[in-house]
């Protein structure tokens, strides 16, 4: 599971920023110069800075290279941290462990998600996250720690293994599927049975399932990200799909409360949630992405033959030691099938970058030792396409390699805690992290142990593959 920001694709982001620079260029050709902002009174210097006509070289990179490219020319230029200037706006990156610290542990009066998530509001309701103030949205994100802590997380290992062994009998003896679109159908499943409760899987599920599809589709395309309250057809979607989902819930809620049952799923746990002056969650704040993980962990590991058969070996020997039970602990001993999931995260995040916005001046120091002041107004952002790609932290980066994060290696930790932030980190990390792991790992568990896989399309461009049952 993913924070609402982390559900921002690469392309979305690519684009948003393509079309923030096509512009900018524009208006400085028809404005002339822009005026440069006076000298800083104090003593450190700011980032160096891309700006002016140097924009456009940059511009083109995003445009042929790619996004990744694009950043990786600026921190080859400048080091770890410089700033993108543009039509006034500044956004300062900060590549590196080193200089992270503030991003992920700076109190919101000093950096916050401003209105970048303003998007979510109207996606999600005015009555949770972002929608609400930050001391109400800090119990909330209480609310939502507390239910997918481990010690509640072992009641649903069960259910999901009997929706993944229901869902893969039904692929008979060979064939081929739609990795993507098959994953993305048992992760639906399994939220409605663990997470939404009962009565969406029993009664409500191609209801729900066809109304969260409509939601995130619309929800994050290009204009409701950048314009949420636009009169849009993609808007007037995402509100409909919004407005059914809330009155499904509400309902579910009423009548659950109305009837004193009590069911054992993460709904039913933010039903029975307070906050600190007593007062009970509402109908409305009682209302998921682990599909590109479980996708991409699958194409790495069917286009890598050795990790694939360590992976494999793993199941074995479990299977020697446990029989066919899994449960919590069986999982938490697969500790090269969660490296194999890490090494995906690290290759492919689910989202290419996090942003911040500054509302206090701060100072960052360099692994070199050079020290900048990043001005409050600036916006910054945690580039995980590069954080993930250091090469003085991670070894032969673009080799998936399950084992740099395994006893002796652990490069996940060279840099210290900010090396690695695929659920983002600090006061901001994904409280959903080990549900995440848990649910992957009992999808592919089960590949691993029933089915003989293999890649019939070229990698990565299709997501097919070829299943026949294992021997």
């Amino acid at each position: 599971m993913y924070n609402s920001m982390d559900m921002i694709n690469s392309s979305a982001v690519s684009s948003s920023i393509a079309l923030v620079f096509i512009a900018a260029v524009i208006t400085k050709v028809a404005w002339g110069r822009i005026t440069a902002d006076p000298a800083s009174r104090n003593t450190l210097p700011h980032p160096p800075a891309v700006s002016g006509s140097s924009v456009i070289p940059l511009l083109h990179t995003l445009v042929t290279k790619g996004f990744r490219a694009m950043l990786q020319e600026q921190y080859t230029k400048f080091g770890s941290v410089f700033t993108i200037s543009f039509l006034g706006m500044k956004t300062t990156f900060l590549v590196g462990p080193e200089v992270s610290a503030h991003f992920y542990q700076g109190p919101e009066s000093e950096i916050s998600h401003g209105s970048f998530l303003e998007f979510t509001v109207p996606m999600l309701g005015k009555d949770v996250g972002y929608g609400v103030d930050i001391a109400t949205r800090t119990e909330q994100n209480r609310f939502y720690l507390d239910v997918l802590k481990p010690a509640k997380l072992r009641c649903h290992v069960a259910p999901m293994l009997q929706e993944v062994e229901k869902y893969f009998a039904k692929w008979g003896q060979q064939g081929t599927v739609d990795l993507k679109q098959e994953l993305e159908q048992l992760l639906m499943l399994i939220s409605a049975r663990c997470l939404l409760g009962k009565e969406v899987r029993e009664k409500m599920f191609g209801e729900v399932f066809s109304a969260f599809h409509e939601l995130t589709e619309n929800s994050l395309q290009l204009t409701s990200l950048l314009f949420p309250y636009a009169p849009t057809l993609t808007t007037r979607r995402r509100d409909r799909a919004s407005a059914r989902l809330s009155s499904i819930f509400a309902e579910i809620v009423r009548s659950r409360k109305s009837s004193n049952r009590v069911e054992e799923d993460v709904l039913q746990n933010l039903i029975g949630s307070k906050y600190k002056d007593g007062r009970p969650t509402t109908e409305a704040e009682g209302k998921h992405t682990s599909t590109a993980t479980s996708t991409w962990t699958g194409a790495r590991l069917l286009s890598h033959t050795e990790c694939l058969e360590a992976a494999l070996e793993e199941q074995q020997q479990i299977v020697k030691k446990h029989g066919d039970n899994i449960d919590y602990d069986t999982l938490l001993e697969m500790s090269f099938l969660h490296c194999c999931i890490k090494e995906a995260l690290r290759m492919h995040p689910p989202a290419p970058i996090f942003l911040r916005k500054v509302h206090k001046n701060f100072t960052v120091r360099t692994r070199e030792g050079y020290e900048y002041e990043i001005p409050k107004g600036h916006t910054i952002a945690s580039p995980l396409v590069i954080n993930h790609n250091i090469p003085y932290i991670y070894k032969d980066l673009d080799v998936y390699d399950p084992h740099r994060f395994g006893p002796g290696r652990e490069e996940d930790r060279v840099g210290g805690k900010f090396t690695y932030n695929a659920f983002s980190g600090g006061r901001h990390a994904c409280p959903g992290e080990a549900y995440a792991y848990m649910q992957v790992k009992v999808i592919w568990s089960h590949l691993l142990r029933n089915f003989e896989l293999k890649l019939v399309s070229p990698f990565p461009r299709d997501r097919l593959a070829k299943a026949c049952p294992r021997t």
